[in-house]
């Protein structure tokens, strides 16, 4: 019987090292690749402002819409897929990664990192 209780420090690396990390310049060039930009935050996170073309899958229901979601049911899709800072993405892509898709590349520092003078973001219309 195993006594260590895994901490999230814990789950997170183990996450980190399943997937790929990327960085504002490569998360540009997949966005104009076309490829399914995934938001893991919360709806009302994501209504305040997202990245261009983002869906919206919450990382709590996010293993339920796989398969039953349109843009969720091709494996080989290009991903790339963020949260506020990136532990629910990290968390999130490891997921994916396990569930057979294969094209998955996170965002180092989220939205958080992506946000000021330099990028674009999406704005619901109806928050305002």
């Amino acid at each position: 019987m195993n006594d260590k209780i895994l901490t999230r420090e814990d789950m997170l690396a183990a996450a980190r090292s399943q997937i790929t990390l990327v960085d504002a310049a490569r998360a540009e060039q997949l966005i104009a690749e076309q490829a399914l930009i995934l938001d893991v935050r919360e709806p009302a996170e994501y209504q305040q402002g997202h990245l261009p073309k983002a869906i919206n899958v919450p990382r709590g229901v996010l293993e339920f819409k796989v398969g039953s979601h349109p843009q969720l049911q091709d494996s080989q899709q290009a991903i790339l897929i963020y949260c506020k800072n990136g532990g629910r993405s990290t968390l999130a892509a490891a997921t994916l990664k396990q569930m057979g898709f294969s094209q998955v590349e996170m965002l180092v520092a989220g939205f958080d990192g992506w946000t000021g003078p330099v990028h674009k973001i999406e704005v619901d219309p109806s928050v305002y």
